[in-house]
Parts: structure tokens; C-alpha cells; sequence
């Protein structure tokens, strides 16, 4: 009997041990005020923005920062937007730069720039041009987190074989065009891809120096109609169907996998030629079986590049939130944001650390050394000129913006006269604008 009881003494002792601890991290948990976040990342950046997570839930005890994960860009922002201004909203929100214009209009969001006052946050280390972006009135409303932008991809093995040398930092539509058909002359097939998508379009005409809406791109006041029915747009479209004409093209198409398609095609050495999110080099360079080159986004001989718009996300804050919420989201912002944090997600995952002392680290230099062609995206950002072009344009209606010009660009390939099709879409989306604008009271 005693035996009995000796054993089971034991056994509550141990199994007290293996639960206290247990008990004393939820108690710990419970003394912390909780901050909720909503993100949109998947894959390698989930678990990168799960690591800042669990770094800054690490490196304090008043805070605990639990993220949650809401689906794609497209389908986190109604999610928000049905619960925002009430007690299920988020504390923290993920949201891409497109929505900027409808969520800083929306009442449910507590400008950034109302916490970096009464805060006293200093921004001087993130990246101006990045910062801009999410900037209206001088007012900056959301924190700048994983930003990219464009970059030209191309295989520099295809390019020495076909004895074409590397494209310069700053490439021509005409110097790409005439790297495409030398390598059709070698190769018998079309090796180049501009895929049919907006975002191409609104970076290739601000790299341009054009805007896309008027009003200063919607920043001096709400725009009103389109303005990329132009020298600028008639450039791009008149490069596209040059290269469809001469069959130096492959066009992917507009389907929802269509930009997988098209990085698969390079990676596996379908495709030589192709202009895609800086994001993105990480896994180019992992899976391509081939020196990968990387440049500046294209302009028309004769054009100064006046650089790109930022893209990427940032995080928002919600209205309503209380103060003790509010200190704690806005510590774990600053946490994100600090050279260390900016450093590892740069080599985590391929956006730019937004963060411009992330450079002067030692994991950064190092990650640099070691393959130089990162230093490309960082270069072409540095050099980007700061106006109205750059900046983006701040419309609601950018989606469907996005959908008009991928649509002309598609059509164009296919044949269609560029200034109808140019004119189309810049009619249809100032039709669009203004709808939005009437919903919205503007």
C-alpha cells in the first residue's frame, strides 16, 4: 500500500513539473495585453513575419503579438473592411499599396502619423521613397513593412551563347528588343515576355516621368480621369507590339496563374527575358539552373529613367483601439521596422529592408557579398526620382485600372491598334474613377 501511494506521490510530483511551467508561461501570457494581427503572407514570409513575431514576443513582457493570417491581399481587405471600427477589427492590419487611397478614406484607420507624434518616433531611417508612397497631405498614414518594386530578369548563359552581351544597368526597350531577336536567331523561339498586367504598365509609364491620373496622380487632390493616353502609354504599347510583330514575344496571357506561368518559364529556361517583382530574386536565384542577370526597368531610348513606384504592403492601424493596445502595436512596429529586423526579412525574403541603417549591417554587407546581383533592386530604388509619378497613383479604383490596361496590353499583342486600345482603356478607367469618387462622396 505504501509502495502504491509512494508511486503515485511520484507520479503527481512529476507530472506537477512537467504542468507548472506550463501554467506559469499562460500566466505570464495572460499579464501581457495581447495585440492581434491580421497578414497576408504565405510560404518562406510567413514564416519570416512569423520570426519578427516571435523576436519582438521574446524580447519584452508587456506585449504579446499574435498574428493571424487572413488569405491573399484581395481577400484580407473586405475582411477588414466588414469589421473595421469595431471590437473584431484587428489591432495591426496588412494591407497592399493599392488599397492606400480606400483605406485612408475609410474612418476605420488611425493614421501612423497620430502615433509618431505622440510617440515621438523619429522616421529619418525608413527609406524616403518609400515612405512617400504611403504619404498624403504630408500625413503618413500606414507603416511601410515589405515593399518591392520591378527589376528586368534575363539569363546571362542564353545572352553569351547567343554572343549578345549584358544588358547595361539602365537598358532601352530598343537595346531589349534587339537582345530578343538575336536570341530567336539563335535559339529559333521567341525568349522574351511582357506579360498583360497593370502594374507593368503603371511602373514602365512612371519610369517615364507620366502619371497615371491627373491631379498630381491623385495626391494634390482626388483625381478625376486617366492620363496615360499618351506619348508615354503609345511607347509602351508600340514596344509590345513591336516584339509581338517580330515573334520575339510569348505571351502568357491574363489568367490568375499566369505570373506563376511566366517565372516558371524563366526559372526553367523557357524564357530568357522577363520583368517581374524584385521580391522575387530570392527564389529566381534558388531555382534557375543559370547566372541570372538583373536590371533597371526598361525606358525608350531618348528617355531619362525618372525610376519606379514603390509596391508591397504596409501595416495599418485600427481606429478605436485603446492606449494601452495602441503603445504596444506601435513598439512592435518599430521593432519591425529597426535595421536588425529589415536586415533579416531583406534576405529572408526579397523585399527591401525599408529600413536604410539595415544596409550598414554585417548580415546585410554579407548577404550582398555573396551574391551581388541584390544590389540591383536597392540601386535602381536609390535612384528613383522623387515626383509625382513615383510617388503612385492614389485612386479606389486602381483595381479595376489594373484589369483595363492588362486588357490593352493583351489585345495589342493580339493585334489590336495601339491608339484604340490605348484610348479605350484610359476612357474606361476615367469612367471608373468617377464612379468610385460618386460612391464615395468625393
Amino acid at each position: 500500500m505504501f509502495k502504491n501511494v509512494a508511486k503515485y506521490v511520484a507520479l503527481t510530483t512529476i507530472g506537477l513539473s512537467a504542468v507548472v511551467p506550463m501554467v506559469q508561461v499562460h500566466a505570464a501570457d495572460s499579464k501581457r495585453q495581447n495585440i492581434v494581427f491580421w497578414h497576408s503572407m504565405t510560404g518562406q514570409n510567413q514564416q519570416a513575419i512569423e520570426r519578427i513575431v516571435n523576436d519582438f514576443n521574446a524580447s519584452q513582457t508587456k506585449y504579446k503579438v499574435t498574428p493571424e493570417f487572413q488569405g491573399q491581399y484581395v481577400e484580407a481587405l473586405p475582411k477588414f473592411l466588414s469589421v473595421g471600427g469595431t471590437s473584431k477589427a484587428p489591432d495591426l492590419f496588412q494591407s497592399n499599396e493599392i488599397s492606400t487611397k480606400q483605406l485612408s478614406t475609410s474612418g476605420m484607420i488611425e493614421p501612423m502619423q497620430t502615433l509618431i507624434k505622440k510617440y515621438k518616433y523619429s522616421t529619418k531611417n525608413l527609406r524616403k521613397n518609400i515612405l512617400n508612397y504611403y504619404t498624403i497631405n504630408g500625413k503618413l498614414y500606414s507603416m511601410p513593412f515589405n515593399s518591392s518594386a520591378p527589376v528586368l530578369y534575363y539569363n546571362k548563359d542564353a545572352f553569351k551563347a547567343a554572343g549578345i552581351d549584358d544588358l547595361p544597368t539602365s537598358p532601352t526597350y530598343e537595346q531589349v528588343t534587339a537582345a530578343a531577336k538575336k536570341l530567336k536567331e539563335k535559339t529559333g523561339s521567341a525568349k522574351l515576355s511582357i506579360l498583360p498586367y497593370g502594374w507593368t504598365f503603371e511602373e514602365l509609364l512612371a519610369n517615364q516621368n507620366q502619371t497615371l491620373v491627373n491631379n498630381g496622380n491623385g495626391r494634390k487632390k482626388t483625381a478625376t480621369k486617366a492620363t496615360f493616353n499618351n506619348k508615354a502609354g503609345k511607347n509602351i504599347m508600340n514596344w509590345i507590339k513591336t516584339n509581338a510583330s517580330a515573334g520575339t514575344l510569348v505571351d502568357y496571357g491574363t489568367g490568375a496563374n499566369a505570373g506563376d506561368t511566366e517565372l516558371s518559364a524563366f526559372t526553367s529556361g523557357q524564357i530568357d527575358m522577363f520583368m517581374n517583382s524584385s521580391a522575387s530574386l530570392g527564389n529566381i536565384k534558388k531555382d534557375a539552373k543559370f547566372n541570372v542577370g538583373v536590371t533597371y526597368l526598361p525606358r525608350p531610348e531618348g528617355t531619362k529613367a525618372n525610376g519606379v513606384v514603390i509596391g508591397g504592403a504596409s501595416i495599418w492601424m485600427s481606429k478605436g483601439k485603446s492606449t494601452k493596445v495602441q503603445k504596444g502595436a506601435f513598439e512592435f512596429l518599430k521593432f519591425a521596422t529597426s535595421a536588425k529586423e529589415q536586415a533579416q526579412w531583406s534576405i529572408d525574403t526579397g523585399y527591401f529592408a525599408v529600413n536604410t541603417k539595415s544596409y550598414d549591417t554585417k548580415q546585410l554587407k554579407d548577404a550582398f557579398k555573396e551574391t551581388p546581383i541584390l544590389a540591383a533592386p536597392v540601386n535602381q530604388l536609390k535612384a528613383t526620382k522623387i515626383n509625382a509619378a513615383s510617388k503612385g497613383a492614389l485612386i479606389t479604383a486602381m483595381p479595376k485600372e489594373r484589369v483595363n490596361t492588362q486588357n490593352a496590353m493583351e489585345n495589342v499583342i493580339n493585334g489590336k491598334d495601339v491608339d484604340s486600345e490605348l484610348s479605350k482603356a484610359e476612357k474606361q478607367t476615367t469612367s471608373d474613377i468617377k464612379q468610385a469618387n460618386e460612391q464615395a462622396g468625393e
